[in-house]
């Protein structure tokens, strides 16, 4: 007996996957492949005098070690609202629930001015932490400030989904086997959610490095210390350096890529680990 062909509602492989590849290639590969060809037009010694300089350097390591610590912080927050939001029932939860995707929606230089406003000596925030003698507005802390709230939203949606199709039972059985609250944990759930958590991770630490209208508020911009490598992109804009900004973005965009290429081996790594537990 002959098989019938199995058909979709959407057209064959061969059309779908054309459209695919002239959507991506019109949005995202030609732009970023025209920054390549653009940058290719200068020497290499010249691409790495604007890219190597002193305070271009310090761009790049205030904007990676403030985008990686806003990251860490997002893991765990955004794993313990995740958590909540599945695993509890309490008045005002899609409230919150809807509120976790307000960064996204809310523009950028809104949320960076109101940050300020909150963190600054005389802010809400700020006054009370400068009881402390710690200044959150125009320091390295407040651009962190400013990137844990754009990126917990990732870490929020990545891992919900997960939690909410994870077999409760699994996890009281684990329990009534004698397994503790923190093991029952580490042995049954984070290995089923830890994927996700990876992905929201990265995803919030690709954000946060070239995040710029939240932080440029909040930072203060002082050279060598709050300045951070998407403001030295428009300053070099601004100034009509046309190659030192295409310059430093081509290394912004290879930072942010080999920071995906690692999420995307880092899931499989650990997709493949929860296949052998199960």
């Amino acid at each position: 007996m002959r098989r019938k062909k199995r058909t979709g509602i959407i057209p064959g492989f061969g059309l779908s996957f054309g459209i695919m590849m002239a959507l991506l290639s019109f949005i995202v590969l030609i732009p970023l492949c025209g920054l390549a060809v653009y940058t290719a037009r200068i020497s290499p010694a010249e691409f790495l005098a604007a890219v190597s300089r002193r305070r271009v350097l310090s761009g790049y390591w205030v904007s990676f070690s403030t985008s990686l610590a806003a990251a860490s912080v997002n893991a765990v927050m955004g794993l313990i609202l995740a958590w909540v939001l599945v695993r509890y029932d309490f008045p005002g939860k899609r409230f919150l629930d809807g509120l976790i995707e307000l960064p996204f929606a809310l523009p950028t230089a809104v949320a960076g001015i109101a940050l300020t406003h909150l963190c600054v000596p005389g802010g809400w925030v700020g006054a009370l932490f400068d009881r402390f003698g710690i200044r959150i507005a125009y320091t390295r802390l407040g651009i962190t400030v400013a990137l844990v709230f754009t990126g917990i939203p990732f870490v929020v949606r990545s891992v919900q989904p997960v939690l909410e199709k994870l077999d409760a039972e699994c996890e009281e059985a684990a329990r009534l086997l004698g397994a503790g609250r923190f093991y029952a944990f580490r042995r049954v759930i984070l290995p089923e959610i830890l994927p996700a958590l990876i992905s929201g991770f990265t995803l919030a630490f690709a954000r946060g490095i070239g995040e710029y209208g939240s932080v440029v508020f909040i930072a203060g911009n002082t050279p060598f210390e709050t300045e951070i490598a998407p403001l030295l992109i428009m300053s070099e804009l601004q100034e009509y350096d046309y190659v030192s900004a295409t310059s430093i973005a081509l290394v912004m965009l290879t930072i942010s890529f080999l920071i995906l290429l690692v999420n995307a081996v880092l899931r499989s790594v650990a997709s493949r680990r929860v296949s052998g537990i199960a």
